[in-house]
């Protein structure tokens, strides 16, 4: 009598109602738990390990799982071991391994370092070189105008004596007799195999007979670098520009990666900025302040005009519309707020202070010449 198989979802712990997302999840727990390089020697976890893989075969496929719901393992009874009429020959052309690679996006090796820390699947050949970064500093007004700034690094970039190639002139590279061309090697450790990249090529597939003497073979020397750099108007602190194909050249004839100019807005003397809007404070005499008139703002776009109307207190805010920073991609600018401070004379002359006196009998008290409103809200509050 042929032993009783053991139910698939009972198997990978999930309902019969789970989704792919979930019974895939199941599968990859189940398939750490018992890996073969985990548990070396232990039968028992290798056969764990394969049937978990059965039954995630089955339940992965929609049409499988179909059939498996209706008739149960007898539904893969023909053709050998449960998996004949589905293409795979039957248990004898599984491969749990293979499958494990699958459902960890790994390499040709089907070990457990590669699926899970990505060692496999790349292509052999040149890699591309680093992305690089640079802090630039610009005043508020190139921020506010846009500009275009030179600016001067070091990166590794491509050797002029060998062109990239890495090889002294009048040789050539050929194919690495290690790896034969694939960049990497496959590596057996028991039961079980794992990919890694070419340690005599380095995964590019070719080796050098006779290295260039400038690089010593990379392909690659340091040089100092001079790009000019487009910085458009309302750009503002933190934010990044790529300059595409100005990073570093990869090594044995690699592209180029990018330079990222990374930008700081220096703080301004007169301006706070706030988005696209500017604040300026404003200090105004005692007298225009109470009397009213028309004074002069400095702006990003020269000096502005700005009626002061009669009686305004400190700390009194004022617009003026689209004075502010440029948005970016022109959609439009921001506005500047004006904040007058009345600025109170500390040193006064004799005429000057007599007419103040003059002018504080005239409100009728002298020494505190407060609101009647204000004096009756106080008088509630203490009383």
């Amino acid at each position: 009598m042929p032993p009783v198989k053991e139910d698939y979802y009972v198997l990978l712990e999930v309902e019969r109602t789970a989704t792919f997302e979930v019974i895939k999840k199941a599968y990859r727990k189940k398939a750490v738990q018992y890996h073969p390089d985990k548990n070396p020697g232990d039968k028992e976890a290798e056969a764990m390990f394969k049937k978990v893989a059965e039954a995630y075969e089955v339940l992965k496929d929609a049409d499988k799982r179909a059939a498996y719901d209706r008739h149960g393992h007898a539904a893969f009874a023909n053709g050998g071991n449960g998996f004949g009429g589905f293409g795979r020959g039957g248990m004898q052309g599984f491969d749990p391994f293979d499958l494990f690679r699958e459902a960890f996006g790994g390499g040709a090796g089907g070990g457990i370092f590669d699926g899970l820390f990505g060692g496999g699947g790349r292509q052999a050949g040149p890699r591309q070189g680093a992305d690089l970064q640079y802090e630039l500093e610009i005043s508020l007004e190139e921020a506010a105008k846009g500009c275009e700034r030179e600016i001067t690094y070091r990166r590794r970039a491509t050797c002029e004596a060998c062109g990239g190639t890495g090889a002294q002139k009048g040789s050539a590279r050929k194919t690495c007799p290690t790896c034969r061309g694939r960049g990497q090697v496959q590596v057996s450790r028991g039961f079980f195999s794992m990919v890694q990249t070419c340690p005599d090529c380095r995964g590019a597939g070719s080796v050098v007979e006779n290295p260039c003497r400038e690089c010593g073979g990379d392909g690659v020397a340091v040089r100092q670098t001079k790009v000019k750099v487009s910085i458009p108007a309302g750009v503002d602190t933190g934010m990044r520009l790529r300059v595409s194909g100005n990073g570093e050249a990869g090594a044995q004839g690699g592209g180029y990666g990018d330079l990222y100019v990374v930008l700081s807005v220096k703080e301004h003397d007169l301006f706070e900025r706030d988005g696209d809007d500017l604040f300026y404070v404003l200090p105004i005499k005692f007298t225009l302040a109470t009397l009213g008139g028309t004074v002069q703002v400095p702006t990003l776009d020269g000096k502005a005009e700005l009626k002061i109307p009669a009686g305004t207190p400190t700390g009194t805010s004022f617009r003026l519309r689209e004075k502010g920073m440029p948005q970016l991609r022109g959609r439009g600018r921001g506005d500047q707020i004006v904040r007058v401070e009345v600025d109170v004379p500390r040193k006064l002359t004799n005429e000057q202070r007599a007419a103040l006196e003059a002018f504080a009998k005239a409100c009728g008290d002298e020494a505190a010449p407060l609101s009647e409103s204000f004096l009756e809200k106080a008088k509630r509050f203490f009383s």
